[in-house]
């Protein structure tokens, strides 16, 4: 039997936690109790709770790590880290449970990076996405080594979950060209039960950065992952083609978040190392863009930019989707400093809150960057965060009913956010349609 084995780091109390080292079977089942286990062991720093459940009912279960998981903070940002999309790759999920288990024993144990990091975030984990492809892959793994590579892949309805999401990248393309503004509103028609949990999720909490783990390859992917079907590109390539496609407006930092990830990692960037299918993607780097190479359409990362503030790339761990257990320590090690690392990424550009004149937060005010060609906006609470790369930056709040604001904010290479808060005045056309309440009021 093809068992897999975590680092069930609370049952020893070593120094190196590879040497804690505990043999597990991790199906669904086993994933549960787990996230449990780590919740009883620090509770004061996590919560469990669910996005909602599969098509044969399963719950799709997060664990949040925070100084204060049950609530959000003003100005803290939130980040998570996602796996099992596909069934089949469990590489993400093991990295995921044991991503818990370490935040929990190095905060109890004071260690300062760990503490920054739970102290400074409110990380959302989830192991599975796809839980029903989850217990089909481990039942068939292990009856053989051998068995199907596609088992468990889609879900119980036929569904590959990373690419069943709206297009959006087509409507926002024409509006572009056309010179026209788009509303982002959706139509969720065909597509997974599990898939509109997660929608669903992505809209419930102020999200600024995001991972999705998969397998089958050895690289980190980031977007836009949809090829310009109307001519803008000649289709995917492993080197980089003459004819580019669509460029995203952030690709300068989404090819930072990448290298933050490749580059730490033990043996992403490593030139020996060639492609599962035989090419070198992204010329040995460690990073490329997805619709440059294996084009998707309705990707979970296209609809996290274009309908959300959080900014989604997909990390591929390997070319095994379902390894031995003598291999996964090795895992473990390759990327631990790797997800540390790109988790302090969160606090990279600007952060803020818009307020009134009388201090009271606006929710869903609008942050433009001049020359950058995508917006974020501010959670219920009135606080946003914007991720940008190092630079002078002028940077415009609007809301509804206000008029807008605009500042120069400087990034800095130094770590941490920069300070970029604004207070909103009313607008003279609103103050005007104020008054004339009051005088028909007082009228009446």
């Amino acid at each position: 039997m093809n068992n897999f084995f975590l680092l069930l780091f609370f049952q020893t109390d070593p120094v190196d936690a590879l040497t804690a080292l505990c043999t597990v079977t991790v199906s669904t089942v086993s994933s549960v109790q787990l996230m449990k286990s780590v919740n009883e062991e620090c509770p004061n720093i996590t919560t469990i709770y669910s996005l909602g459940r599969s098509s044969k009912g399963k719950e799709i279960l997060a664990m949040i790590i925070s100084s204060n998981p049950t609530e959000h903070e003003i100005g803290e940002p939130e980040l998570r880290f996602t796996a099992g999309l596909h069934g089949n790759e469990a590489v993400g999920r093991e990295m995921i449970l044991l991503l818990m288990q370490y935040l929990c024993k190095e905060y109890k144990d004071r260690n300062p990076r760990a503490q920054r990091l739970v102290e400074g975030i409110r990380i959302h984990l989830v192991p599975s996405l796809n839980p029903d492809g989850q217990e089909e892959a481990f039942e068939a793994v292990s009856g053989s080594e051998l068995s199907s590579w596609t088992t468990g892949h889609f879900t119980n309805e036929g569904f590959d979950i990373f690419q069943n999401f709206p297009d959006l990248n087509s409507i926002l393309w024409d509006a572009e060209d056309k010179g026209m503004c788009i509303l982002h509103e959706i139509l969720i028609l065909c597509i997974a039960v599990e898939t509109r949990a997660i929608i669903s999720w992505m809209k419930s909490y102020p999200f600024v950065l995001g991972a999705n783990f998969q397998g089958g390859e050895r690289i980190v992917a980031y977007p836009y992952d949809k090829e310009d079907d109307r001519g803008r590109s000649a289709g995917y390539h492993y080197a980089e083609p003459e004819d580019e496609p669509r460029v995203i407006a952030d690709e300068s930092l989404f090819r930072w978040l990448a290298v933050s990830y490749a580059s730490t990692h033990l043996s992403m960037t490593n030139n020996h190392h060639r492609s599962c299918h035989g090419d070198t993607a992204g010329g040995g780097i460690g990073i490329i863009n997805r619709a440059k190479w294996k084009p998707v359409t309705g990707s979970m990362n296209d609809f996290s930019y274009l309908h959300t503030n959080c900014f989604e790339l997909s990390i591929f761990l390997g070319c095994d989707k379902f390894p031995h257990q003598s291999e996964l320590a090795y895992e473990w090690e390759k990327n631990r400093e790797a997800m540390l690392t790109f988790m302090e990424q969160v606090h990279r550009g600007i952060r803020g809150i818009v307020k009134d004149q009388q201090g009271n937060p606006i929710a869903n005010a609008t942050i433009s960057i001049e020359g950058i060609n995508h917006d974020v906006t501010t959670a219920p609470t009135g606080d946003y965060w914007r991720l940008l790369n190092p630079g002078e930056y002028r940077v415009t709040a609007r809301a509804e009913g206000f008029s807008p604001v605009t500042k120069l904010c400087v990034v800095g290479y130094e770590s941490g956010a920069t300070a970029c808060s604004f207070n909103l005045a009313k607008s003279n056309w609103d103050r005007i349609k104020q008054v004339r309440l009051c005088h028909c009021e007082q009228g009446l």
